[in-house]
């Protein structure tokens, strides 16, 4: 079969690209390109860090095969963990996607006695030799008493690095159930506990010694003596997925439960990309990484090693190699400014330049103060709606945004913002790290002064346009308030039309996405 031979037939990729978004979610995937000559406990290898392999159909004719997992929730992370890191077998790529099938009926089929004895006893050994693709598999068998719980600690924490970041990462490896967070020693470290400790061990196996973003934040695991974590706060610091009844504890607002249970399903949050069934396209990274897009990280999950490591970042040097410029699509031409995207752009980081192309003026350069900070824009933006069209952003191939020469004709849409006082992020270790959201329809109001009432401020938000579904003043610092607006699209262009908006009394109104509802 013309399939063994490792160049791919250009066709079928460019088919494959076409036929992978329509499918929902279910807990039987179709693998493609899958070599002729490979066993059936190959391919349930492939299923089996994510959870247990329930059934396999293999079709060697037409070198595919439908695999099916015990839950849903297994099958999501999986497809999430093998998106950016395409899977091999027998070092040829393989490409999973959803079926369209719900589950597999393979009672009355010939064959099926070899897939039996073949899921009987890899569900003996649970998964003696068999490791993630890349893992030694040496070390794939698991040692008795192994505990699900994992003790990361985080060095070099250039960024800083949030509990729904570490969710995030390590949900790839299946089912995180609690997270506990904690400074030690003047060290940032967590607690993390799996259902199973097999997970735990697959994280361990990949990610420990890896860097969350370029050069910084490096992942340190070991397991730890606990075998189960009491946690009993839901916040920023702890978090137990399995319970959203808990009390936040803290006075800090927590994740409303449909929030939350989005954080609990691995794959829901991955996407900040409007009507995605919880999948983003992967976007190349300049390292040649692939990872999904999330919101929240900073920047590429550094899954191979060979990433940019040595390049240490060091506080207050001038951010991080790769990209800062960013070119944002889709845009609505005649309501877009300079002024307006600097605003929004500004949520996830420090604006130098904005320039809208002068021939075509749905399309804008956003010039950040370093890569990170663009990954993190781009994360969040891209998908979102703004004056009805859906903004799309990506990592541009220019480095800087040149201002134009003098007298060169510009209409005033190139604009230089690197001094500008609205910058969210210039001192270091600012607070507003901690406070970075995806786009929201509620929003955070602070810097309010005494004699401004809610009505003003429902007024000022309905003259600007908007439908104002709930307010709420701060019970302990009425300088704060939430105001719950009636689309996520409504508050981009409040966010956009009244950050810094003089209130009087010398006091300029903030505005932020907030993580929580009224």
């Amino acid at each position: 079969m013309n399939n063994s031979t490792p160049t791919a037939n250009g066709n079928d990729n460019k088919k494959f690209k076409g036929d992978r978004p329509p499918c929902s979610p279910s807990r039987v995937l179709h693998l493609r390109k899958i070599p002729s000559d490979v066993t059936e406990a190959e391919v349930i290898s492939l299923g089996l860090p994510f959870g247990k392999v329930t059934n396999l159909l293999m079709l060697k004719g037409k070198s595919q095969a439908f695999l099916e997992m015990a839950s849903e929730e297994a099958a999501v992370t999986m497809v999430n963990y093998y998106t950016p890191v395409t899977p091999h077998l027998r070092s040829q790529p393989v490409f999973i996607q959803y079926s369209n099938h719900r589950e597999l009926k393979t009672d009355n089929l010939p064959n099926q006695a070899s897939v039996q004895a073949a899921l009987q006893a890899v569900s003996a050994g649970q998964s003696g030799s068999l490791a993630l693709p890349g893992a030694p598999t040496s070390e794939g068998t698991i040692l008795p008493g192994q505990s699900p719980v994992l003790r990361i600690i985080i060095e070099n924490l250039f960024y800083p690095v949030t509990l729904e970041v570490l969710h995030q990462i390590f949900s790839k490896f299946g089912a995180v159930l609690k997270i506990i967070t904690f400074t030690k020693n003047n060290q940032f470290q967590a607690l993390l506990q799996y259902a199973d400790p097999l997970n735990a061990h697959y994280a361990k196996m990949a990610l420990d010694g890896q860097n969350i973003y370029n050069a910084c934040c490096t992942l340190r695991i070991d397991f730890s003596k606990l075998t189960s974590l009491n946690v009993k706060y839901n916040n920023d610091k702890s978090r137990d997925f399995t319970r959203l009844d808990l009390p936040t504890g803290d006075g800090q607002p927590s994740l409303e439960p449909p929030m939350a249970a989005a954080f609990g399903a691995p794959g829901i949050i991955s996407s900040p990309y409007a009507g995605a069934a919880g999948f983003a396209p992967a976007i190349g990274f300049p390292q040649g990484l692939s990872v999904q897009t999330v919101p929240g990280a900073l920047g590429p999950l550094t899954i191979t090693s060979s990433a940019v490591t040595g390049r240490m970042a060091i506080p207050g040097a001038s951010g991080i190699p790769g990209n800062s410029v960013l070119l944002v699509t889709n845009l609505n031409p005649d309501l877009v400014t300079p002024h307006g995207l600097f605003i929004l752009f500004g949520v996830y980081g420090d604006v130098h330049r904005v320039k809208i192309m002068f021939n075509k003026k749905e399309n804008a350069l956003v010039q950040m103060a370093d890569a990170n900070q663009a990954q993190l824009a781009m994360n969040h933006l891209s998908g979102q709606r703004l004056y009805g069209k859906v903004l799309r952003a990506t990592l541009s191939k220019h480095q800087a945004v040149q201002l134009p020469r003098e007298g060169q004709e510009d209409q005033g849409l190139t604009k230089d913002f690197s001094n500008s006082p609205l910058h969210r992020f210039k001192k270091p270790g600012s607070k507003n790290f901690q406070n970075i959201f995806p786009p929201s329809a509620t929003l955070h109001l602070s810097n309010i002064p005494p004699s401004v009432t809610v009505d003003d401020l429902k007024n000022l938000f309905t003259e600007a346009g908007c439908s104002v579904k709930a307010f709420k003043f701060f019970q302990k610092d009425r300088k704060m308030a939430l105001i719950q607006l009636g689309s996520v699209e409504e508050a981009i262009q409040a966010l956009i039309e009244l950050h810094n908006h003089d209130l009087g009394e010398n006091h300029h109104l903030r505005v932020s996405f907030s993580k929580s509802t009224i």
